[in-house]
Order: C-alpha cells, then structure tokens, then sequence
C-alpha cells in the first residue's frame, strides 16, 4: 500500500506574506511615529510606581528577538491555510495598532539613559526608526502574544513549552525594563494580539470576518444594544476614572464583543467547541462577561437542585460544576450554553451552543435533539443531563424536542408539561412553542408502504 507524499510547505507564499507584511509595518509604523511629531501636544499615560522600574540595557537583546521570530515564523506553516490565517493576524495587529497610534498618539515620559558597549548598538539601530511614540496598545506586545501562539503548535516537549512560555515573558518584560513603553501599553497589547488570535483561528472552522451575518431577530437586535451601552459605560468610567479604573477598559471590550455575537456573529463568536470548550482566545477575551454570566447563574439557581429527571436516563438541568457531575454519577452531558464552558475533564460530552436569551431555528433545536438521541445510545446505561446556564430555557427546549420527535411524550404539548412538572421554573416564550411546533414522535413506516 503506497502512502500520498507529505503536502510541501508553502515556501513561495510566506515569501510573498514577507514581501508584504516586512515594508508594509514600517511604512504604517513610521507614518504613525512621523503623525505624533508633527502634534503640538502629545499626552502620556503613565503611573507614578514605572519610574521604579530599573533600566537593564542588557533586555534589548530578547527585544530584538521578536524580528527574527517573527520572520521565521511565515517559513513554518504547514499549509497555505495556516500561512493565511497567521499572516492576517499579524496585519490585522499592524493595522488595527497603527490607527490607534495615529488616531490617539501617546509618548513615552521619561528618557533612557546612555548605553554603553553591545546593548549600545542594538539602542541605536532601534532609534533609528523609533521615536518615543507608537504607545499603545503596544505592538511588539501583541505581536508576542500572537507568535507565542503560533510557536506553541510545533512544541510537544514540556521542557520546549517551557522555553517558549519564559521567550514570551522576556518579550513582554522587556518593553519596560528597556524603557520603551508604559505599563498601560502591555495589557491593551495583548488584548490586541489575543483579538488577533480570536478573529483568525487557525483551525480549519470559518474566520471571524466570514461568519458575520447580519440577523433579522429584533431580540437579538435589543441585546447587542444593552450589551453596547453596558461597553460604553464601562468604557467611560475607564476614561472618567483613569489608574487602576482603566482597567475597566477590560470589561467595555468584552461586552462590546458580546454585542457583535449578537448583532451579527452568533453563537460562533462565542468559539466554543462540540466538546462544550472554548478556545483560549476566546476565554480571556470574553472573561469579565463570563465571570457575570456565572454569577447570574448561580444567582438564579443556587437554592434549586442541580438537575432534576425528567424521564428514566434523562436529567435536565443547569450547568454542572465538576463536584455535581462527580455526585451526578459521571453522566453524559450535552449542553446548550455558548458562554459558558463545561468543566474540564468530562469525557463523553456533546454542545450545541445557542446564543442566551434568543429563540434559535427549528433546525438548530433538531440538532440538539439528535445529538441527545446520540448521547442516550452510547450512554451504555448512563445517565445524560442535558444543560445551559440556567437550565430554564435552552435545555429545557431542547429536551422536549427530543421528547417530541424520539420519547414517548405524545407531542410537543405532552412534552412540555412532562418538562414543567419536573421542572417549573422553565421559561419558555410563545416564540420557543413556534420553534418547536415541527417536533411530533417520529411514525414508524408499516412494512407495506416502504
């Protein structure tokens, strides 16, 4: 039997990205540093502790790095998709930080003192093209975040991993102890570069820009504008507040893109998995809203028992915590939630995630009861407990879909109320019943008529 020869790497394209990703950065990064000269004011952002950071000449060298990592870096896709997605990350943090940098200049406050001997070299070659402008959100910092993502793919070794975590420490470390950036830069940097990370993932799942489709649902249209303001209020005490306030800037942007799932990118901006995980980008990008979701939960439901059983093998309930699937006796979970992950380490389990508080398609909700079908066969008599945040709505629809097209409930009315006797806090909006309306018991065929 012959093996297919392993695909060649895409040698010429990430020359060709090279070509264009190497001037386009300095020409963008050099009109922005030649803009903020030309501003008769231009402000800086920093607090009073940064004037205690000590100046190491020596960290220019982990500075430099990034130049050579960044470079090899295109060389080492494996496929033209690969190369594609992290050659836009790494315009997209170009474009996204030059605007800023020329839409709200900032300068570094206080000057480096003189160097001597090899970090002096590297000093001037990076004045060369540097001014003390270009602050934040820092680019070499989002640029770090970017390739410490891109590098960890090749590296398996834990000791490898190890090196690459201290690198991209050393990077970030570095904007500071070689007095090129203030503190605020960092954290809007990263946050850049883990977007970066969010707007183009790697796997072969659709990008972020392609999966904008505009919805129709005037629900979802009201939650994107709370979800605005509330990133707008955050945003402006960030502002009004300044110091450790800034980092309401946090929050402001992990509403604002919750907005936009709702406004346009769905349950996929969301990125969470079939497996109920979210990607990492997605995580630290949507943590502050993620924290609230998981407070608002356990507000709602924390005097109600975890899950309660609605018919012999199936439970409906919220969200179990890895205690409760413990206690539960190791169900099979299948959950319906978008922004909030299953817990770690539970084999077995299924999502179809449904943005909260909206009423998804019919053929959304027959997925979610085929995938609990699915759950119940292989379940080898165990239990499945069928989740989201609250267990009021999203599960409990989706369990009585499957109670209409594959249980013995007699219908969707049936159903229901099997659901709600068990259940009575469930929720579910005229709107759910119309969604719902197609799931009758399945008709076995008599063998004359197929």
């Amino acid at each position: 039997m012959t093996t297919a020869p392993p695909a060649r790497r895409p040698w010429k394209r990430a020359a060709a990205w090279l070509v264009l990703l190497g001037p386009l950065f300095y020409a963008t990064y050099g009109f922005a540093n030649w803009w903020a000269t030309t501003r008769a004011n231009v402000p800086s952002m920093a607090f009073e502790w940064e004037r205690h950071v000590p100046f190491w000449p020596w960290t220019i060298f982990p500075y430099w790095t990034i130049n050579a990592f960044y470079a090899l870096s295109l060389f080492l896709a494996r496929s033209k998709h690969a190369l594609d997605r992290h050659a836009l990350r790494l315009l997209t943090a170009t474009i996204v930080a030059c605007t800023c940098f020329v839409l709200w200049p900032l300068h570094f406050s206080f000057g480096q003192p003189p160097v001597d001997g090899a970090p002096a070299f590297l000093f001037n070659a990076l004045r060369g093209f540097d001014q003390p402008f270009n602050q934040a959100p820092s680019l070499h910092i989002a640029l770090a975040v970017i390739l410490w993502d891109w590098y960890r793919q090749f590296l398996k070794p834990l000791w490898a991993r190890l090196v690459l975590h201290v690198w991209a420490f050393a990077i970030c470390a570095s904007v500071l102890t070689t007095w090129q950036h203030h503190f605020i830069d960092i954290p809007t940097g990263a946050l850049l570069g883990i977007f970066c990370v969010w707007l183009w993932p790697l796997e072969r799942v659709v990008a972020m820009p392609r999966a904008w489709r505009t919805t129709r649902d005037p629900q979802r249209w009201k939650l994107a504008g709370f979800y605005a303001v509330g990133a707008a209020l955050f945003l402006a005490a960030a502002l009004y507040g300044g110091g450790i306030a800034l980092w309401l800037a946090w929050p402001a942007a992990s509403l604002a893109l919750v907005a936009l799932n709702y406004a346009g990118f769905g349950a996929r901006g969301f990125q969470m998995d079939g497996h109920g995980r979210m990607a990492w980008a997605a995580r630290w990008m949507l943590a502050p809203y993620r924290l609230g979701a998981a407070i608002n939960a356990w507000l709602w439901t924390r005097s109600l028992p975890a899950s309660v059983e609605i018919v012999p093998g199936l439970r409906l309930g919220r969200r179990p915590t890895r205690a409760e699937w413990l206690a539960a006796g190791r169900p099979r979970l299948v959950s319906l939630c978008a922004e909030l992950q299953l817990p770690a380490g539970v084999p077995h389990a299924r999502c179809v995630p449904i943005l909260d508080l909206t009423v998804p398609p019919t053929v959304r909700l027959q997925r979610a009861a085929a995938v609990i079908e699915g759950q119940r066969r292989n379940a080898g008599g165990a239990t499945v407990w069928v989740c989201c945040a609250l267990g009021f709505s999203r599960s409990a629809a989706a369990v009585i879909a499957w109670l209409g097209r594959y249980g013995a409930a007699g219908g969707v009315a049936q159903a229901e109320d099997t659901v709600r006797r068990a259940r009575p806090q469930i929720v579910l909006r005229d709107a759910w019943r119309v969604s719902l309306e197609p799931f009758e018991p399945l008709q076995e065929v008599p063998p004359h008529d197929r």
